[in-house]
């Protein structure tokens, strides 16, 4: 699943909750977000931003201030430079403890002024997305090579697992065990995975059945602090046989 259809459906139940009673705080960091965007001053830019400041997949994310001012004109487009600085604190609404969304949610902060994500894609972006997309094809094994867009690259402490979106909206599951690579045969291909949202916080779980058997890939977005990114949950009759956290790959 790509990330910003996450994003849409993070939008689309907060939208309901969104309000614009921002305090005073709030709106004068909101203001000062808007003035270093009219400026286009990228170094004070670069020192509001939570970091990393994830793109979406397999774009990689940006890791911190030089990468963003190495990166910021390819993210940051007119397009979305002038919908910041141009905005009005009106266009600017709270949701919740998600943060505070610009518009319909291509630009969210916290309240301390933050840059915590950005849902925007340049032409730039779009272009390298196809490009890096076209360059992995190039990479797989053979029976790996037809699926709409990558969702994830995981390790775990055995196994290196890619999950891909297909043209019919599920998803695929391929791994093989560590030390072997992407362009070998993969030990399992599983098909026909469906996510199953948790909650509101664009959690999530994509599950892949093999008769007796359950494959879950669990992302955690927002949890607790030291929860693993990803991991793995084989059941088999609805019983755990194997758990291993992971960590996502660029």
């Amino acid at each position: 699943m790509k990330y910003k259809i996450l994003i849409l459906l993070l939008l689309i139940f907060n939208l309901s909750f969104a309000q614009n009673d921002l305090d005073k705080t709030e709106i004068e960091n909101i203001q000062k977000l808007i003035n270093l965007f009219k400026t286009k001053n990228i170094d004070g830019i670069s020192k509001v931003i939570t970091y990393p400041l994830n793109r979406e997949y397999p774009i990689p994310p940006v890791k911190n201030e030089a990468d963003l001012k190495k990166r910021f004109n390819q993210i940051f487009d007119k397009t979305i430079v002038d919908e910041i600085s141009n905005s009005k604190i009106d266009q600017w609404s709270e949701v919740g403890w998600h943060g505070i969304m610009l518009n319909n949610g291509n630009l969210w902060i916290e309240s301390d002024g933050k840059i915590k994500a950005l849902n925007y894609q340049s032409h730039f972006e779009l272009t390298q997305k196809k490009n890096l997309i076209s360059n992995d094809k190039s990479k797989l094994h053979s029976s790996l090579k037809t699926f709409k867009s990558p969702t994830y690259k995981i390790q775990t402490k055995s196994y290196l697992i890619r999950i891909d979106e297909l043209a019919n909206e599920k998803y695929r599951y391929a791994s093989w065990k560590i030390g072997k690579s992407e362009n070998s045969k993969p030990d399992l291909i599983l098909t026909n995975g469906t996510i199953r949202m948790e909650g509101s916080g664009g959690n999530h779980t994509i599950i892949f059945k093999k008769g007796e058997y359950n494959y879950e890939i669990y992302r955690g977005i927002i949890g607790e602090k030291d929860a693993p990114e990803i991991s793995l949950t084989v059941e088999k009759n609805n019983k755990q046989i194997l758990y291993q956290a992971g960590k996502l790959l660029e």
